[in-house]
């Protein structure tokens, strides 16, 4: 028997009809078995923690994912693999965020959750969640199948870092464009194991250390000095510079100098573009050779939200801004690709 750990944050999935007033409510996860009856044909055992009270994504903190990774570490040695039931709309902060905090991960952290109630007739959350158990359960030779976090969500396993909410009307939410679908749920469970992460023989570490001094830099056309000066003077460590195409930023004398100015302060610039497909890459057009000869470090395909929590372990683990800045450029855990 397959023992599976289940986390119940909170969200859409964990919803029932409540008869007296026709609303969906909460529901009791001690009562899973009932809500899905198909669970009983699958033989597993099944241990739940329910958030108490549960949690809107909304109000998602580095304090809870702390709590979540915790739970993870203690229950690690008992446990065949894990299952993070979460509202969907920070779904993708909380798995990059845990990606970084799990280091040495050999056994499945799946998150994943629903775009209709549980409770819902027509409802997404039963497949989302009976196929997360299957491949939070997933061995073979004996030896877990999937070592890292994911987010599973119709149909398809994707890596948690590399994945992003991009639709709040459809069943496939989630995309995962600059990286391969880990796992394709058909009448058969593909999966691709040559994009799986293997992280075997890796001692298990848990990181708790989470530095959120971090600010967002978007550019736009027109964007004027005042705005640009106060997010490079902030209180921040760093900056996600979120660019054009391919990494490429107004080449205005005024823009130039105060990134200058911000980096000879002691602060980390992390280019990143606002294109959700493709590559920052620095040096290729002259409007982003200036910003690699200053110092600006590169994300390469990350995701916004594996940039910001990338960055908030990295501060958490280094009180050295170069040690931030070098390893913000390099694959962790699967973030990103170097292409250029």
């Amino acid at each position: 028997m397959k023992n599976i750990f289940v986390i119940y944050t909170g969200g859409t999935i964990g919803m029932v009809m409540d008869e007296k007033t026709d609303s969906f409510v909460p529901f009791d996860f001690d009562l899973i078995s009932k809500n899905v009856p198909e669970l009983n044909r699958l033989n597993y055992k099944l241990t739940v923690s329910s958030f108490t009270p549960i949690i809107d994504s909304s109000n998602m903190t580095p304090a809870i994912w702390l709590k979540m990774a915790e739970i993870i570490k203690e229950n690690y040695e008992d446990h065949d693999g894990f299952v993070i039931l979460h509202g969907s709309d920070t779904m993708a902060f909380s798995a990059s965020a845990l990606s970084f905090m799990l280091e040495g991960l050999q056994k499945p952290v799946i998150f994943s959750g629903s775009q209709l109630p549980i409770g819902s007739i027509r409802t997404d959350a039963r497949e989302n969640l009976i196929t997360a158990l299957e491949i939070a359960s997933a061995k073979k030779k004996n030896r877990s199948l999937v070592h890292e976090v994911g987010i599973f969500f119709d149909s398809q396993l994707y890596r948690g870092n590399r994945s992003f909410k991009y639709n709040s009307a459809k069943f496939q939410a989630f995309r995962s464009p600059n990286y391969p679908v880990l796992v394709e749920a058909g009448v058969h469970l593909r999966y691709n194991e040559a994009a799986l992460e293997d992280n075997s023989g890796k001692e298990f570490i848990l990181h708790t250390q989470l530095d959120n001094s971090i600010s967002v830099l978007k550019l736009y056309p027109g964007i004027n000095q005042k705005v640009v000066k106060s997010i490079l003077e902030s209180d921040a460590r760093s900056i996600i510079m979120e660019t054009f195409g391919s990494g490429n930023t107004t080449t205005d004398t005024w823009f130039l100098d105060m990134l200058r100015d911000a980096l000879k302060n002691g602060k980390n610039i992390l280019n990143i573009s606002q294109c959700r497909v493709g590559s920052v890459e620095l040096g290729r057009y002259e409007t982003s050779k200036w910003l690699k000869d200053m110092g600006v470090l590169s994300g390469y395909d990350m995701t916004f939200e594996a940039a910001v929590t990338k960055l908030m372990h990295l501060q958490g683990r280094y009180e050295s801004q170069a040690e931030v800045a070098h390893w913000a450029e390099i694959s962790m855990r699967g973030e990103l690709t170097k292409t250029f």
